[in-house]
């Protein structure tokens, strides 16, 4: 793949499905959710309190009658538990989302020839949290002006920074194109409000 074409989401995903990288992310996924005991435990109790369980009769029906009104009566409530679950791990910043974000990132950068990271250290993160802790003790008014003084700054330095790295990959790459940008900007610190 040249380096001036366009890089999709088509195309990492493509690249991440041929080298079996999504397979392994999903069994990691499905090994986590086998060990997730409130799932378990939630999808326990439910069929216990089922109605076709407790129906009178259902001791004479067979396994795969009973199988059968369990799953019409309780799949979509426990698919539903396990793709909030799931969505839990895949969004979660310090385990298998971040996994999955660096990998997903770096297959990017190995497409379209660049460097990772793509992003700079979220210092906007920081001191959102350390906002949250010290409103917890009242002292938010002190973290916000730091943060709005931090924001302002931190974003025009972003924008420039990004600017030049746009410059110097279209001079790199020979392209008058403009540069494919990945679809979650909330990490990118462009905006001059």
């Amino acid at each position: 793949m040249e380096s001036s074409s366009i890089i999709t989401p088509e195309d990492v995903l493509e690249s991440l499905m041929n080298d079996g990288t999504i397979d392994a992310m999903r069994l990691k996924i499905i090994n986590q959710l086998k060990t997730n005991e409130e799932l378990k435990n939630t999808t326990i109790k439910m069929v216990e309190q089922s109605k076709v369980l407790n129906t009178p009769g259902a001791e004479k029906q067979t396994k795969r009658e009973l199988f059968d009104a369990l799953r019409q009566e309780l799949e979509a409530s426990v698919l539903e538990m396990a793709s909030k679950a799931v969505w839990k791990l895949i969004l979660d910043d310090n385990g298998l989302g971040k996994d999955i974000n660096e990998t997903v990132e770096n297959v990017f950068c190995q497409l379209s020839g660049l460097e990772p990271p793509l992003y700079p250290q979220n210092v906007e993160a920081e001191l959102e949290k350390q906002q949250e802790e010290a409103s917890a003790k009242g002292k938010g008014k002190e973290i916000e002006s730091e943060k709005e003084n931090s924001d302002s700054a931190s974003k025009k330095r972003g924008f420039e920074e990004m600017n030049s790295l746009v410059e110097a990959i279209e001079v790199a790459s020979g392209s008058s194109k403009p540069l494919a940008v990945p679809d979650d900007s909330s990490k990118l610190p462009l905006s001059q409000d």
